[in-house]
C-alpha cells in the first residue's frame, strides 16, 4: 500500500511529518538511490535512505513513560556532554521523546518509535491537557493570581492561558492546553512569583503516578485506551 514518504518516515519513527519534509527539501533523503521529492509516495518494498541509512518500520512499536529527574536534558544526544533522557531508557532505533520539559523540570514524559502518535500528541489541534505541581519561592500563590491566569496572562509571545489553576500548599497547580516554551514558568513569573520546583504529574490523560524518579515503565494497553490512540499500523 502506497503512502506518502513523509508519513512513512514518520512511521519510522525519524521525525514528526513536518521535520521529514524538511529532511527532504534538504536532499537527505533517497527513494531507491534517487533522491526524493516533496509528494512521492513508498511501499514498504522501498528502500529509504536518510543521511545514507536504510530506515525501516519496526517490527512493533514501543512507547513509554519516564519520570524525568530535574537536571536532565530532553534531546537525542547533547553538544555539551550533559545527560540526555535517552540514556535512562531502553537503546531503541527510533525511541525519541514526545514533546519535552526543560532541564529543571521534572515529571512526566512520554517517549515512542510511533511518528503517529508522537503528532498526535504535540499538534497543537488536539488540545491535550497537561497538568504541573509547582513550588514558588513566594509561598502558595494568591488566588487572585490564579484568577489572571485563567482569564489570560500576556507574554511576550502572546496571551497565555491556564485551563485550570488552583492553589497549593507552597505553590499551586497549573493545567494548561497549550505549549509554549518554559510556559508555566513564565506565566508565573508574569504575576510575581518565581518557581522553586515544577513537576509533570498528567499528560493527555495518563499521570505519573507512584513511578520513581528516574525510571520507566512500557505503557499497557489501557494507557492508549485513555490516550484515544489505536495503532493504525498494528504494530503495538
Amino acid at each position: 500500500m502506497e503512502e506518502r514518504l513523509q508519513k512513512f518516515m514518520s512511521r519510522a519513527g525519524i521525525a514528526s511529518r513536518r521535520k521529514s519534509e524538511e529532511l527532504i527539501e534538504a536532499g537527505r533523503v533517497t527513494v531507491n538511490n534517487k533522491t526524493a521529492t516533496i509528494g512521492m509516495k513508498v511501499t514498504e518494498r522501498d528502500e529509504v535512505h536518510v543521511d545514507g541509512e536504510l530506515i525501516r518500520l519496526p517490527s512493533r512499536h514501543a512507547t513509554y513513560m519516564l519520570n524525568k529527574p530535574r537536571g536532565i536534558v530532553t534531546t537525542k544526544s547533547d553538544e555539551y556532554g550533559r545527560t540526555t533522557v535517552m540514556e535512562l531508557l531502553p537503546d531503541i532505533p527510533g525511541l525519541h521523546p514526545v514533546g519535552r520539559l526543560d532541564k529543571d523540570s521534572e515529571g512526566l514524559l512520554l517517549f515512542t518509535t510511533d511518528g503517529e502518535l508522537t503528532m498526535l500528541l504535540t499538534h497543537p489541534r488536539y488540545g491535550h491537557e497537561k497538568t504541573y505541581r509547582v513550588w514558588c519561592k513566594e509561598g502558595t500563590v494568591d488566588p487572585s493570581a490564579l484568577a489572571v491566569l485563567e482569564q489570560g496572562i500576556k507574554l511576550e509571545d502572546g496571551i497565555a492561558r491556564a485551563v485550570v489553576a488552583k492553589t497549593a500548599k507552597d505553590g499551586c497547580i497549573i493545567t494548561l492546553n497549550e505549549g509554549k516554551n518554559k510556559q508555566v514558568r513564565r506565566m508565573l513569573a508574569a504575576s510575581g512569583y518565581r518557581v522553586k520546583r515544577l513537576l509533570r504529574t498528567k499528560f493527555a490523560g495518563l499521570e505519573l503516578g507512584d513511578l520513581p524518579e528516574g525510571k520507566y515503565r512500557k505503557l499497557s494497553p489501557a494507557d492508549f485506551v485513555k490516550l484515544g490512540y489505536t495503532d493504525p499500523s498494528g504494530r503495538r
